[in-house]
């Protein structure tokens, strides 16, 4: 496949920006969806990617987020989401509204990006979307309910879409990431330097799973510190 486009949902400074430094340099054009863009703006003088407004939870925002990328020929050959929002706490003090936002970003913004990436994806017979999972979505961890909800729910529409999509020349893929992922916010422990995640590391793990041979796609993969217990 030949990709061209890509776009980015819940862009930040970690493993967004990681990827659409690779996607750049492997010769993609990099659109940017953020709620708070403006918080991109030396990313995308330095590289070049443009950046867009987006809340994934509502509808209208991200059916314009896609117009707009239509209207600037860069709909999106791979679309990769990473947004989550997490509420920790035990069970019975959650705030309910705290909940539904939760899985508004976690899970339900990923069926409304998903599903206009692949009404244009079906029209060209070729695409991969990829959504960032975590070790939430396969095992539920105590006071944390509404993050395990979320992406249980992500892991399952990945999967449903992957069996649904595969046949069709579209490429889905859910990326387990079982672990803390390397930050300004979250350095490395000078004592412990191998226990984080490197974001740049996984984004060439997520783009060799972009360019997978379709006669050997992955649905689902696991990234962990190889110091990792599971």
């Amino acid at each position: 496949m030949t990709f061209k486009s890509a776009l980015i949902v819940g862009a930040g400074a970690g493993l967004s920006a990681s990827l659409a430094r690779l996607f750049l340099k492997d010769g993609m054009s990099v659109a940017l969806a953020a709620r708070s863009p403006d918080k991109l703006a030396e990313f995308v003088g330095a590289t070049g990617a443009k950046a867009y407004n987006c809340d994934v939870a509502k509808r209208d925002e991200v059916e314009a987020l896609f117009a707009a990328l239509d209207a600037a020929d860069a709909a999106p050959d791979v679309v990769v989401y990473n947004p989550s929002y997490r509420v920790r706490g035990p069970l019975v003090d959650l705030d309910p509204a705290e909940v539904e936002k939760a899985l508004a970003i976690t899970a339900f913004g990923a069926f409304l990006v998903a599903q206009q990436a692949v009404r244009r994806m079906l029209k060209k017979g070729q695409g991969v979307i990829v959504f960032t999972g975590a070790s939430a979505g396969v095992k539920g961890y105590p006071q944390s309910a509404p993050f395990a909800m979320g992406k249980f729910a992500l892991r399952g529409l990945a999967q449903s879409m992957a069996r649904e999509l595969h046949p069709q020349g579209i490429h889905v893929g859910h990326v387990v990431i079982d672990g803390g992922i390397r930050s300004a916010r979250r350095p490395a422990d000078p004592q412990k330097p191998d226990a984080l995640l490197d974001p740049d590391a996984i984004a060439q793990d997520y783009l060799h799973l972009i360019r997978q041979p379709r006669s050997s796609w992955s649905w689902e993969i696991e990234v962990r510190p190889w110091v990792e217990t599971f």
